[in-house]
């Protein structure tokens, strides 16, 4: 039997809905999982007029009540909207679905109902206007869970990239990086390249902070003062952490297949690099939670909204991703 995976629709007037109808209506999800989505049923109804696809809506209240079949749409129906949805303009009420969306998912995943959540893209602006003070998902996941170490990851099939800091000013990120938080990214890494991508012995490459990665001090000491300890900590460990190399010449040999996986220090560090191989596929994971997460990599996109034309390809990769995650976690 697939696994259950619970897909949360996000923002209701942004490309969420959209992008979901479409990814379901591939009937190549089925061969992966046993999709169930957290939503609105009038809003994935319009949503399938303005794209053209045509699934059964199957409003359940348990997901014993689904029927896991191409062609059909299991909605576990969390709000009912005003209609015709409003796309491109969050509201409050909207806020507060979306909220109520991965909640839901994450207790599902909590309990064990369903074995993964894919979380479709939300607006942080109109979560918070619904009084949920989180500044994304990631918080909030974490807030749920109980967990105080977690990664985030941009995964693809040529590149997977972990950061030490995720959305914080750049001004700030040389005082946020400690040794501590570079072991614990690495840790949190490897584990889940062993544990959910299933890689035995996974070779990580450590991104340096400062052009050359400091050219021995010239440009910055970190490298040196933090990178370098934490390095040898993580190898003491068992843990194949090499670098840290230049970030200007190592995604290159990233895409090269050199290494399974990259530590970034900084959003865009990482991100760049990632988008220019992603784009289009790229998958957006949770590490360290005890709950598996994969979400598309990309926002509500407001002046798409509304139009039919928004690229399902990236919620298809997280809804695949997630499903072989949950296998490889089931397995072990």
């Amino acid at each position: 039997m697939q696994p259950l995976i619970a897909i949360t629709m996000g923002d209701p007037v942004g490309i969420g809905p959209e992008i979901t109808v479409k990814a379901l209506a591939d009937p190549s999800v089925h061969n992966h999982c046993r999709p169930l989505v957290l939503g609105d049923p009038g809003v994935l109804q319009a949503a399938m007029t303005l794209t053209g696809r045509h699934l059964h809506i199957r409003e359940i209240q348990a997901a014993d009540q689904a029927l896991f079949q191409p062609g059909t749409l299991n909605v576990l129906p969390l709000s009912r909207l005003a209609l015709p949805p409003l796309w491109g303009r969050p509201d409050k009420a909207t806020g507060k679905a979306m909220a109520h969306y991965i909640l839901k998912g994450i207790d599902m995943a909590l309990t064990g109902e369903a074995a993964a959540l894919v979380t479709g893209p939300i607006n942080k602006y109109a979560m918070n206007l619904s009084g949920y003070p989180y500044s994304g998902h990631t918080e909030l996941l974490a807030e749920r869970t109980g967990t105080r170490d977690y990664v985030m990851m941009l995964a693809g099939d040529r590149i997977r990239v972990s950061l030490v800091t995720i959305h914080t000013a750049l001004r700030q990120v040389a005082d946020l990086i400690t040794q501590e938080k570079v072991r614990t990214t690495l840790r949190i890494t490897h584990r889940a390249m062993v544990e959910r991508f299933g890689v035995p012995a996974p070779a990580i490459a450590v991104a340096g902070l400062n052009p050359h990665a400091g050219e021995s001090g010239m440009f910055g000491d970190e490298e040196e003062r933090i990178l370098q300890p934490a390095l040898e900590q993580a190898r003491s460990e068992g843990i194949d952490a090499q670098g840290p190399f230049p970030p200007d010449t190592l995604f290159y040999h990233v895409d090269q297949g050199r290494f399974d996986a990259v530590v970034a220090m900084y959003h865009d560090q990482g991100l760049i690099p990632f988008k220019m191989r992603h784009f289009e596929d790229g998958v957006n994971t949770t590490l360290g939670l005890p709950i598996i997460r994969t979400s598309v990599d990309h926002g509500t996109a407001y002046d798409l909204a509304g139009r039919g034309r928004a690229d399902e390809r990236s919620m298809l990769a997280a809804i695949r991703m997630a499903a072989l995650h949950a296998k490889n976690t089931q397995s072990r």
